[in-house]
């Protein structure tokens, strides 16, 4: 009875989202590229290419998860040169984000809708010898076709925020039921091993393996994205840049007035903006210009062939730029943390070896929060003057803004290994340990 009721919320929910998808399909062209896939309805060569030994599919939802699978599917290739790894992601920015992280996939598709009929046609086609989701994306139907065609189910990089907790607590006897489908479980903590085995996974199924992302962000630092990224925004090696990354509503009038009030100390810094969904690129700029800035410059209009002169701020509109911009930094503020959205991703700038302010709406990273904060490279700020003050006090003392910044990179590279053990794990669950 369970999976009825399941559908048909499913069936109705899809009914009422239909005209706002139809809505920004047409005045954004968002979704045109995946909802033909999101089907099933994908080019025969897709399918055609998946050729290999061992058959393994890897689901990672969208850009931070895509980050996360990388490393994980890099491990996989090198233990399983032979195998046909197919790399599936939700979102168009994901994909996007897949086909340019992920060289090693041997195919790249979209995850098809959890419909019943559409999920078996898919699952049917690929024909995986296992099944790996990233981080906690549960789709029962999808799932559990899985288990009906005894495909093996493994999460790996499992994370459940408090968010997602509260959410999946409340109707706990149908995840049960859905987790019944995992094989194996691999989480980042023990504190998501524990929320998870109080949803009802049997906790001998469950292993504690830690983060993969940080495999892919210490693999992905170089100095050759940082001289691109440098040239192309004309930044020299002596700028003082204050970036600001992942940035939601709320969040860029605050770093203005900081970026105002540091500019009679800093007269020649640079602000850039990096909003967490590109579309606010336009109402970024509207906030800009509203603030009293008139010098700025968008990240689109360098691509198209516009250079940045004299500009002291930049807006990035674009995707797949934040990680590359983070090397630029003096200071960083991430985003989705003075507004109630749980945070973003700390490590990224991290990895570079820079300090990072954020506020305190973590709950989605606590345990990248503890990680910086014990080596003082993560700073917790409530408000636009406490980020102000502690930017103040790291750009008076450069030393220390190093030492900070070199901690915080030498955690990144301390971190490293879960790929290698999620890959393990994935590997253990094929049939034959084929390649």
């Amino acid at each position: 009875m369970i999976f009825p009721l399941y559908n048909i919320t499913l069936f109705i929910a899809a009914f009422l989202a239909i005209p706002y998808y139809v809505l920004k399909m047409a005045l954004t062209g968002k979704y045109r590229r995946s909802l033909g896939a999101k089907f099933g309805i994908m080019a025969e060569e897709l399918f055609l290419a998946m050729k290999g030994g061992a058959r393994i599919w890897i689901h990672a939802v969208s850009v931070g998860e895509v980050t996360a699978a990388a490393p994980i599917v890099a491990a996989l290739r090198a233990e399983l040169p032979g195998a046909c790894i197919v790399l599936s992601t939700s979102t168009e920015t994901g994909q996007d984000m897949a086909i340019s992280l992920v060289p090693e996939a041997t195919a790249i598709i979209y995850y098809p809708l959890d419909i019943p009929f559409v999920v078996r046609k898919v699952i049917k086609r690929v024909n995986p010898d296992v099944f790996v989701m990233t981080e906690t994306e549960l789709w029962p139907n999808f799932l559990r076709t899985c288990k009906n065609l005894k495909i093996k189910v493994i999460m790996v990089n499992g994370r459940i925020s408090p968010r997602s907790f509260r959410r999946y607590r409340l109707s706990r006897f149908f995840w049960k039921r859905v987790l019944g489908f995992v094989d194996r479980v691999g989480v980042i903590s023990d504190v998501d091993g524990e929320r998870i085995i109080s949803l009802g996974l049997s906790p001998e199924r469950l292993e504690i393996m830690g983060n993969a992302k940080y495999d892919g962000l210490a693999a992905k630092v170089s100095p050759v994205l940082h001289e691109e990224i440098a040239r192309r925004l004309n930044i020299v090696p002596e700028d003082q840049v204050f970036v600001a990354g992942s940035t939601h509503e709320g969040e860029e009038s605050v770093v203005l007035d900081v970026y105002r009030r540091l500019l009679p100390e800093y007269p020649a810094m640079k602000l850039i903006l990096i909003p967490r969904h590109v579309e606010r690129g336009a109402a970024v700029r509207e906030i800009v210009a509203r603030s009293g800035f008139a010098d700025v410059i968008t990240l689109s209009a360098i691509n198209s062939g516009q250079a940045r002169r004299s500009e002291r701020i930049i807006i990035v509109d674009v995707i797949g730029e934040l990680f590359k911009i983070y090397s630029l930094a003096t200071v960083v503020y991430c985003g989705g943390s003075l507004v109630p959205r749980g945070g973003q991703n700390i490590l990224e700038p991290a990895a570079w070896g820079k300090v990072v302010f954020h506020g305190p709406s973590m709950e989605d990273f606590l345990s990248e929060k503890s990680i910086l904060a014990e080596i003082g490279a993560g700073i917790t700020v409530a408000n636009g003057e406490e980020l102000l003050a502690g930017v103040r006090r790291m750009l008076s003392q450069p030393a220390l803004l190093r030492e900070k910044g070199e901690g915080a990179r030498k955690a990144i590279i301390a971190n490293r290994g879960a790929a290698k053990r999620y890959a393990a794990l994935i590997t253990a669950s094929l049939p034959h340990q084929r390649d």
